[in-house]
């Protein structure tokens, strides 16, 4: 027994048709599958503070939450892989070089360097009062952890003992002063040969591992914390006022 559908046009279809539209209204009514959810943004411990790029760039953060490290890796890596190369480092150097250059003359030179220091990052000249903001909101979670965080060794890397000076204080490396360091001649200024090479030896300063590129979770373990509070000066003990023995030749 053939049962006619209510709608009889489908009859007079040719069937190959007939048989499309029945297909297609079956997956129309099954349910399509969701794209997955992005993933959420790094989140770092340190988020709301101040960071200083490995070739000096300041990031302040907008809000308490801003990680502030997170907004230099995602403006270096250019193709958003998750991976800073040495090539995105140095190419992320030009750029910030370019914005040194005020006179765009292929050299930063001291007077571009005094506006660096007193417009661009005015906080590398006044670095301990910043150093205390940070220990005193950070001093509950740090606990004393100062200097552990880090790994690795050399030149850059600031020790336990160190005082945390100038822009080291709020950046991945050593370098109270990243622009200046970068001045290898001594000549008083800084070239962009000069700045690509610093850029060069301060990625593989960045990359412990030697997988030839960085990662937003691998720095974040070498972000050294803030300083430890300043010892208190030890309390003199009680001086012994007690009358001395008699000599026994009294």
């Amino acid at each position: 027994m053939i049962v006619q559908p209510a709608d009889a046009s489908v009859w007079e279809m040719p069937v190959p048709f007939a048989a499309f539209l029945i297909v297609l209204s079956s997956t129309a009514a099954q349910p399509q599958p969701q794209a997955p959810a992005p993933a959420p943004p790094y989140s770092s411990q340190r988020s709301g503070r101040l960071f200083m790029s490995p070739m000096g760039e300041p990031f302040r953060p907008a809000a308490r939450d801003d990680n502030t490290l997170a907004d230099w890796f995602n403006q270096a890596d250019r193709n958003h892989d998750g991976r800073v190369t040495l090539e995105e480092m140095q190419q992320d150097a030009e750029r910030f070089f370019a914005k040194l250059d005020e006179g765009h003359d292929g050299e930063i030179d001291p007077d571009d360097i005094t506006r660096y220091e007193n417009v661009v990052a005015p906080e590398i000249q006044s670095g301990a009062s910043f150093g205390l903001m940070a220990q005193m909101e950070d001093a509950g979670a740090a606990k004393g952890d100062a200097g552990r965080r880090h790994r690795g060794g050399g030149k850059f890397f600031r020790g336990a003992d160190d005082q945390h000076q100038g822009a080291g204080q709020f950046g991945l490396l050593d370098l109270p002063e990243p622009v200046v360091s970068a001045d290898t001649n001594f000549n008083r200024g800084v070239s962009l040969p000069e700045f690509r090479q610093a850029a060069a030896q301060r990625f593989i300063a960045l990359d412990i591992d030697h997988r030839g590129y960085l990662t937003i979770a691998g720095l974040d373990t070498i972000r050294p914390a803030p300083p430890a509070a300043p010892k208190k000066p030890d309390r003199p003990k009680d001086t012994d006022e007690s009358p001395l023995p008699n000599d026994p030749g009294d």
